[in-house]
Formats: C-alpha cells, structure tokens, sequence
C-alpha cells in the first residue's frame, strides 16, 4: 500500500509566509510524481499531533522556529513518523547560531567571530562587541532564518536601538563583525548515499544586507549560478560548507551561507537544516544548475526518509543527475 505524505507548512515562526510558500511547492511536485500527499497547514504546535492522522511520512516544510530547532523532528520520531532531513539534535544545533559557531570554531572552520547577547546582559554584551569586534557589525537573531530582524550597525550609537529591535521579538541574539566580500550560499543533497556539494551561487543585491525583502522579492537580488569563482575557490567554497554540514552531523540535504572575503577565506555564516523551497529559493536553483529539476529535487530529498519509514524496499526511485 502506498504511502502517504504530509507535507507539513505554515507554522508560528516568522517565517510563515515563506512556509506556505515551500509546501505548496512540494505538495504540487509530489503530486506531479504520483504520490498520495496530503497538504497540512498548521498554526502551530497545537494543530500538529490531530493534522498528522493517517499520515506515513512527514515531508517538513515548516521554516525556522520550533519547526526547525529539532521539537518537531523530536516529536515526529516519538510518533513514529519518519521524517526528511537531520534528525533533532542536529536540527537544534543548526538553529542555535551560537552554538553552531561554537562547534565550527572547534573543527577549525571558518567562521566570524560572534557575541551572544541576551536582554539580562544587554550593556554588558554590547560593551564587548564594541571591544571586541570591528565595524560594521551584523546584529541577528540567535535563532532565526530568512533574514528575518537582521540588523547592519556602522557605529556604537547604532548597536543598543538594533539589539533592543531584536530582543522585542527575540529571546537572544548574535553580534558579529562584517564580513567585507561576497556572498555565496551551497546546497547540500544526499545522491546515490553520498552527500554532496552542489554548485556554489554568489548573490548580489542592492544596499548593504540580503534581507528579506530581497531574498523573495523577485528581481530585487541577482543569483549567479554556478558562482563566476575560480575553479579552486569553488571546490574550497564547496570543502568547507560540506565540512559545516558535517560538522552539525546534518544529514539528507542543507544550504549553507557564507561570506567570501577580501582575502579569499570562506567564512561560514549558518547552516540551515529545512532550507527554502519556492519557486526563488537556493536550493532548488542549486540543485536544477547541478542537473535536478524541483521535482526530481523533492524525490530526493522525500527519499531521506524512505529508509526510516518502513522495512519494506522503498518505492521512490531517484534518476542519477548529470553534472554541469
């Protein structure tokens, strides 16, 4: 018998929209390849347990928040649920950007600097970064995507009024020191059972900081893929995000940000375990310049499950890409 998917979408993180928008996506392309999908939208944790009767395999696209910090994943697997993706521990990991700099300073990554900042040690924090790092500093939520509340302070008089922004919607956030360069994200898949790095893009956008506006408003950012790098730059770029996602013990799939500075050093930023999947997000503009069209794409990543979901030989069946 056929299994059913849920794809899971909309949430109470920021990022909801964004939510909606994935799994919409996904539910379409499951359906276009013949599975019995069935599209859960939910408003929060309350609505999850009820919505996911009848459902064999989780297909999670709920971005950012408890939908992406490992609770859902936690509880799916309590459930019996299988699920695509990394699995709780790495998902909470990934999510706490702090933490994830901690574990990328430890394997020798490179990373920016960072400050934790909590609203009891507000005064305290903001004196060390101005000590400490160098402006412009980035100001963002300690757990966060999308770009979502992410400040840019040239001067000292900037950082209290940017922090106080963050910490009224957030519990925490991290200050970090500009990364003079350029911006490039990879997209990491699991293809034939070996996790790979797909083609590096470079994004360029107008002002100082790829925010949301310009991340999902079509034509505001221009994406270059595969990034115009040198052929070892890439391949180093490629290295140290699959280093990253490794590192977070990621598995199935993940896009990693980074910065690429002055002096060549690819600086990672974050890792993201449930990255975007509309019509203008990375990975799939990532994996279709590998050869993977979306729907090929969410195949794939849904068969990062397959093997959780029953003992039963998976029915999915996953074309070998040709690389570009």
């Amino acid at each position: 018998m056929e299994q059913i998917v849920g794809v899971l979408a909309g949430g109470d993180s920021p990022e909801r929209n964004v939510s909606l928008l994935s799994g919409k996506g996904v539910f379409g392309a499951l359906r276009r390849l013949g599975h019995q999908a069935r599209l859960i939208e939910i408003d929060s944790l309350d609505d999850l347990v009820s919505g996911l009767k009848g459902i064999d395999v989780a297909f999670n696209c709920l971005h950012g928040g408890s939908g992406e910090d490992g609770t859902v994943q936690l509880l799916l697997s309590v459930m019996g649920i299988p699920t695509i993706g990394s699995g709780p521990l790495a998902c909470a990991r990934a999510m706490d950007k702090a933490q994830a700099k901690s574990i990328f300073r430890s394997k020798g990554i490179p990373t920016p600097a960072g400050i934790p900042v909590g609203a009891d040690s507000l005064d305290a924090s903001l004196q060390e970064a101005i000590s400490a790092l160098m402006f412009p500093m980035i100001l963002k939520p300690q757990s966060g995507g999308s770009t979502i509340a992410v400040h840019r302070a040239e001067t000292a008089a900037d950082l209290l009024p940017a922090a106080q922004s963050i910490l009224a919607k957030f519990d925490s956030l991290l200050i970090e020191p500009f990364i003079a360069g350029r911006e490039l994200t990879v997209g990491i898949l699991c293809i034939d059972d070996d996790e790979v790095a797909l083609p590096v893009i470079e994004i360029r956008f107008p002002g100082d900081l790829f925010d949301y506006e310009a991340k999902y408003t079509d034509g505001q950012a221009e994406f270059l893929a595969p990034a115009p790098l040198p052929p070892d730059v890439a391949r180093q770029v490629q290295a140290v995000s699959l280093q990253a996602h490794c590192a977070l013990e990621c598995s199935g799939f993940s896009r990693v940000d980074l910065r690429l500075s002055e002096d060549g050093t690819p600086y990672v930023l974050e890792v993201n375990t449930l990255p975007g999947m509309t019509p203008l997000s990375d990975l799939p503009r990532a994996a279709a310049t590998y050869g993977i069209e979306y729907d090929n794409l969410v195949e794939i990543m849904l068969a990062t499950a397959m093997p959780r979901a029953s003992e039963e030989p998976s029915t999915v069946s996953v074309d070998k890409p040709s690389k570009h």
